[in-house]
């Protein structure tokens, strides 16, 4: 705080530090009885923050925020805002009941009239695709729902040089790996035992999410883990962890290490069925095709060697003007397969929809698009 002293020769403020509680009850002459263990509310910015006790402060009902949503409050809300389509049914149809259109003056002076039932339309329902996994067996999926319970997968991956790194204190990585191999060879995977498992050191837990992945990675390089191999298999503290993002950008982006983050207190068959598909995708193999694939039975795709193309652009955080649109393109480069796919992804400008690196000719005259 800035003070004008008498002391001061040249008259000039002095800054004096002052805590919260004393600049409003000696300053602003309001007695503060509910704010001592509570934070308090910032509502300046990063180069001059302003400190307002919450009990002082007021919230404004029904302000639309625009900003980005924290993790925990999107799911929360794609949650609140789920419906299926017989509650979707019933609210649309009571809206129109309760709204009462017949007695609107406007709409009968205009000749205009709504009915109170949903109008029907004719459709039909596609025949569930039939898919096929390993030892040709086939699956027959129920709801758009299938699992791999007691199933092999179509095209298995050999993993025999895989690492551990834990996260997470009260865990016992020496029953999930047991666990995950064996459910691994029921579903022909073969797993070998993983090198020695590196656990954080209990010193970083209160550092900050980088800087504990930076640690874990220094010690696996002590470690020699990081040179030939195949997967880590990451143990994280909680289910929505502040490490899973530093985590997964270290091992992709720098290493280019595959990476598989598990959760240990939900672990059971299933979940470790869940994860080992995840696992063998990420290493080449194949869960599942399309019956009619695998017999070359699809249609004009059976005859002449196609590629089918996926693109869509991610624009980022609303309310956030400087975080770039992410641009990705899929292509099925396995003819005749078509459930295997390549991917390439670029950032470009911020809300541009349109991708821009499609095709990319640089000055050597060779091409360094997204599709090339």
């Amino acid at each position: 705080m800035k003070v004008r002293s008498h002391d001061c020769a040249n008259g000039e403020p002095q800054v004096v530090k002052i805590t919260v509680y004393e600049y409003f009850t000696k300053h602003c002459g309001i007695e503060l009885t509910d704010s001592a263990c509570l934070p308090c509310l910032d509502v300046g910015n990063t180069k001059q923050p302003i400190y307002l006790p919450i009990e002082l402060c007021t919230l404004v009902p029904l302000q639309r925020y625009a900003k980005a949503l924290f993790p925990t409050l999107r799911a929360s809300l794609v949650a609140s805002s789920r419906q299926n389509p017989q509650d979707r049914k019933r609210t649309v149809i009571d809206a129109v009941r309760n709204y009462r259109c017949d007695d609107d003056s406007l709409l009968s002076a205009s000749g205009v009239s709504i009915e109170r039932q949903m109008m029907q339309v004719d459709s039909r329902v596609l025949e569930t695709p039939t898919l096929r996994v390993g030892n040709k067996e086939d699956v027959f999926p129920r709801n758009g729902r299938w699992n791999f319970n007691y199933k092999t997968l179509f095209k298995t991956t050999c993993i025999d040089r895989w690492a551990v790194v834990n996260f997470s204190a009260p865990c016992y990585t020496d029953k999930i790996f047991h666990d995950l191999i064996s459910c691994g060879r029921r579903m022909g995977i073969q797993i070998e035992s993983p090198r020695t498992p590196i656990w954080e050191d209990p010193k970083s837990r209160g550092d900050k999410p980088l800087d504990r992945v930076e640690n874990m990675f220094e010690m696996l390089n002590r470690a020699k883990l990081l040179k030939d191999t195949q997967f880590i298999l990451c143990v994280l503290p909680e289910k929505k962890s502040d490490i899973y993002g530093p985590w997964k950008k270290k091992c992709l982006c720098d290493f280019g290490i595959v990476t598989q983050c598990i959760y240990p207190s939900t672990i059971n068959d299933r979940y470790l069925t869940n994860v080992l598909l995840k696992i063998n995708s990420k290493l080449g193999g194949i869960n599942s095709l399309l019956a009619i694939e695998d017999s070359m039975k699809i249609p004009l795709i059976k005859d002449t060697p196609t590629m089918i193309l996926g693109m869509g652009v991610s624009l980022g955080f609303p309310g956030r003007s400087d975080i770039p649109s992410v641009a990705a393109v899929v292509g099925s480069l396995y003819w005749p397969h078509i459930s295997r796919y390549r991917a390439s992804v670029r950032a470009q400008s911020p809300k541009e929809e349109m991708i821009d690196a499609l095709y990319n000719p640089l000055a050597n005259g060779k091409d360094d698009g997204m599709m090339r």
